[in-house]
């Protein structure tokens, strides 16, 4: 039986007081952990972000057990972070609990007030008004449609959130056709970019045009309602899965994969293509 199968018992503010007094003890410098002691929050922003990508991995996955796991070694970094910079005498963690209390009560008034909505979409339009207004309650001057977006996002996830600001003020493709004729120009672009011959002499070119065609993926993808991220986890854990096949064919056959030439390689993975499609 899953460990998560029943109800928790325990206290959740219980297990979060545990968790805060562990990470105390181990930035203590008196008998601390060494390795916690050297952090930063330079340091620790990567792994901030790998944990959230396993977060995101295990409810791919489907697996729940996996996602209980992930999700609290992704608090494990808020915690961190909140324990580094009340060392500081900036903010501790109840600072950050109550920021982000206060903020969702302040988002949500259809739900904490009196604002009526009527669906998701009404909800989206009060969440932006009431960002606008934050931004200019701190003194933000930039009054642009795009103001906000962060520059800290994976830039796919940025592109699309530029393109979905810009279409809410009508600056759009009209549906995703005309998008996927504005990849193939972008895609001859490229091309003949690279027909130049002289890669390492055109690197800038071909980084702008090859950013440029990313750009219009990314566009098509927001315009199929497709979360890119997503997209691109599939491709990626479908060229895993076949390229792990190609390994083991390879190896019944009492070879090396990186022995074999490329047309034998690509023999093996026509097959873990045919047979995963049958």
């Amino acid at each position: 039986m899953s460990t998560h199968d029943t109800p928790a018992t325990g206290n959740a503010s219980a297990e979060l007081g545990r968790l805060l007094a562990i990470m105390a003890r181990l930035r203590d410098p008196q008998g601390g952990c060494p390795w916690d002691l050297e952090q930063n929050f330079a340091t620790i922003a990567p792994y901030t972000i790998e944990e959230a990508y396993e977060v995101a991995d295990a409810i791919d996955r489907g697996d729940l057990d996996d996602l209980c796991d992930e999700l609290g070694d992704l608090l494990l970094q808020v915690v961190f972070h909140a324990r580094m910079a009340e060392e500081q005498g900036a903010f501790a963690f109840a600072e950050v609990a109550r920021a982000i209390s206060d903020k969702m009560q302040r988002r949500h008034p259809h739900v904490f007030a009196d604002v009526s909505v009527d669906d998701a979409d009404g909800v989206m339009r009060n969440w932006d008004a009431i960002k606008r207004a934050e931004r200019a309650a701190k003194g933000d001057q930039d009054t642009s449609a795009l103001a906000g977006i962060s520059r800290g996002l994976p830039e796919w996830q940025r592109a699309v959130k530029l393109q979905s600001r810009a279409a809410k003020i009508g600056f759009d493709w009209p549906g995703p056709l005309p998008v996927l004729d504005k990849a193939a120009e972008e895609l001859q672009e490229l091309r003949e970019e690279f027909e130049r011959g002289d890669i390492a002499g055109n690197k800038a070119r071909l980084q702008e045009e090859l950013g440029d065609l990313l750009f219009v993926c990314a566009n098509l993808a927001r315009h199929a309602d497709i979360d890119l991220g997503a997209a691109l986890r599939g491709a990626n854990h479908k060229f895993e899965r076949r390229f792990r096949s190609m390994e083991a064919q390879a190896e019944a056959q009492g070879d090396s994969l990186a022995a074999l030439d490329l047309d034998a390689q690509e023999a093996l993975w026509q097959h873990a293509k045919t047979t995963e499609k049958a």
